[in-house]
C-alpha cells in the first residue's frame, strides 16, 4: 500500500512562556525555536519514520524548502509539494511551562492550493492505496471526492474542528483520527461526555468508518462495527506536546498494515506519541520503528 499525505505544511514558530497569553496582556518569551510542521508535514514524517512509503502533497513558498529537505531525509517523497510565490504556512505556538500549547495558523501555501492540482497531486494512486488528510488546507471536500473515484482509502484527521468540517462528505471516509473535544463536536455531544459514549455516537453516525478517539492521559479508544478496543498511555515527562498526535496517527496505520492487530497497533501508536511527547519539536521529535520497538 502507498500513501498519500496531502495536506498542510507549516514553519513553526515556538514561543516559551510561563502562561498563555490573555486578552490585553504583553509577557516575554525566555526563547523561540523556528522547526518544520503542519498537520501534514508530521503525519507524513510520521508514516515514513514508521516504516510506510509516504508521499506528501502541499504547497509551500521559497521559505518552506527546508521542510522539504528534511521530509526527504525521513523518506518521504515530496515530489507533489508545488512551491509557489508566497508565504508558507505558518504556526504560532505558545508553550507554556506546563508544556502545554496554543497555536494560531497562517494559511500561506496551504491556503494557496488550486482545484487543477488536485488531479495531479493524485496521479499514480489507485484502489487499495491511502490518502491521510487534515482540515489544515483548502479543498478538503474535492479531494476526498477525488480520492473516492480513484478508489483511495480516505483517513481524515478532522483537525482543526470548525464549520468546514459539517460540509464534507463525510459518509466517504473510511478511518478517522479524532481527539475528545473533535469527536464529541462531531457527535453532537457536549464537551465533557464519558469518551466511551462519544465512541459509540460515532460509531453509530459512521457504521462503515473505523473510530479512532484519542483522549490524552486516558488513553486511546478503537470503535469499528461491534469491536472496541482501549489502550493506555505510556506515561513519560513532558517536554512538549506538538506533534503527539501526529504521531499517534501515522503509528496506527502503519502498525496496521503490517498486519499488528489492533490492540497492539494502539499500543505502539500510544509509545510512539509518549516519546514524541518527551521531546521538543514536531517532524523532529517523533521516532523511528526502532526506538518504538513493536514491529
Amino acid at each position: 500500500m502507498k500513501v498519500l499525505v496531502f495536506g498542510s505544511i507549516n514553519i513553526d514558530l515556538v514561543f516559551s512562556v510561563d502562561h498563555i497569553v490573555v486578552p490585553g496582556e504583553t509577557i516575554s518569551s525566555s526563547a523561540l525555536v523556528k522547526s518544520a510542521g503542519g498537520k501534514g508535514a508530521n503525519q507524513a514524517a510520521a508514516l515514513a519514520k514508521a516504516g510506510m512509503q509516504v508521499y506528501m502533497a502541499g504547497k509551500i513558498g521559497q521559505d518552506g524548502q527546508f521542510i522539504l529537505t528534511l521530509l526527504e531525509s525521513y523518506g518521504v517523497d515530496t515530489g507533489r509539494v508545488l512551491q509557489y510565490d508566497g508565504a508558507s504556512g505558518q504556526a504560532l505556538i505558545q508553550l507554556d511551562k506546563n508544556k502545554q500549547n496554543s497555536i494560531i495558523l497562517f494559511s500561506g501555501g496551504n491556503g494557496a492550493i488550486t482545484p487543477e492540482e488536485i488531479a495531479p497531486a493524485m496521479a499514480g494512486f489507485s484502489s487499495g492505496d491511502m490518502i491521510v488528510l487534515q482540515n489544515e488546507i483548502v479543498y478538503l471536500k474535492e479531494i476526498m471526492e477525488c480520492a473516492k473515484k480513484q478508489g483511495l482509502r480516505i483517513c481524515l484527521n478532522p483537525s482543526p474542528f470548525n464549520s468546514k468540517i459539517t460540509e464534507l462528505p463525510l459518509d466517504i471516509a473510511d478511518i478517522f483520527f479524532i481527539n475528545e473535544i473533535e469527536g464529541a463536536a462531531l457527535a453532537e455531544l457536549p464537551p465533557g461526555t464519558p469518551l466511551d459514549e462519544v465512541l459509540e455516537k460515532l460509531v453509530a453516525r459512521f457504521p462503515n468508518a473505523e473510530i479512532i478517539l484519542t483522549a490524552g492521559k486516558d488513553g486511546a479508544y478503537y470503535g469499528y462495527k461491534d469491536i472496541r478496543k482501549k489502550s493506555d498511555i505510556v506515561d513519560v515527562p513532558v517536554v512538549d506536546t506538538v506533534g503527539a498526535g501526529d504521531a499517534f496517527t501515522g503509528y496506527f496505520i502503519a502498525a496496521r498494515e503490517k498486519q499488528l492487530p489492533v490492540d497492539q497497533a494502539l499500543e505502539a501508536a500510544c509509545k510512539a506519541a509518549a516519546i514524541t511527547v518527551s521531546r521538543k519539536g514536531a517532524l523532529e521529535s517523533i521516532p523511528h520503528y526502532r526506538e518504538v520497538g513493536v514491529y
